[in-house]
């Protein structure tokens, strides 16, 4: 007897629905790796479980942006809305402008320039002697302020310097006045007699000690 055909409708009970869904998973996955041994297709699968688990699976020989990509330009129809088409083409742009800056580069740096002509030659020698004249006129200004800085700092030096001095001076002049107040009264303690003779009052005090 052969299997009897099974209805296909939601399963009720969550332990069997949760077992059915491990194996109906686990087969399309491994015939989705099969067709694309088997016959060189290029597979994107994506399957979301009710739990919100997700499981893919992306053909080795590609990925799933550029599947998204020719699904896009097959099926004509817009898997982005209008502001994230924009935001392509710009990031395309940029990455185009970035690619002639890296080449620009180069050739200014003098590589891959064998593929000029005379008049893009023209145009990179005209680049770097403009360069280089900016390059010279920055040089200058900040040799100029080196100078002008340098200038300041010699003339607060010299301020310093004129202080200085003029501290000294009074130490050194009341150093002096102090040595001559002090030798001023030495002269003066040397001149006054010192030694006095004392008159006793009683006349025959001496001759009673």
């Amino acid at each position: 007897m052969g299997r009897g055909k099974i209805e296909i409708k939601r399963i009720e009970n969550s332990s069997n629905r949760q077992v059915t869904y491990s194996k109906r998973k686990n087969g399309i996955l491994k015939k989705a790796k099969e067709i694309t041994v088997l016959c060189d297709a290029q597979v994107s699968l994506i399957i979301f479980a009710a739990s919100g688990k997700m499981h893919d699976y992306i053909s080795p020989s590609t990925t799933l942006i550029d599947i998204l990509e020719r699904y896009h330009k097959t099926s004509g129809k817009r898997l982005w809305d209008a502001k994230h088409e924009n935001l392509n083409s710009e990031i395309e742009r940029i990455k185009k402008e970035n690619d002639g800056m890296q080449i620009e580069l180069r050739h200014l740096k003098g590589e891959d320039i064998n593929s000029l002509n005379y008049k893009e030659l023209m145009g990179l020698e005209e680049a770097l002697e403009n360069g280089l004249q900016s390059v010279r006129e920055k040089q200058m200004e900040v040799y100029r302020m080196f100078r002008r800085n340098d200038k300041i700092l010699e003339e607060e030096n010299r301020e310093l310097n004129f202080i200085l001095q003029q501290r000294v001076a009074v130490m050194e002049g009341a150093r002096e006045m102090d040595d001559g107040f002090d030798q001023g009264v030495r002269d003066f303690n040397s001149q006054m007699p010192f030694a006095f003779r004392v008159q006793p009052i009683q006349p025959n005090l001496q001759e009673r000690m």
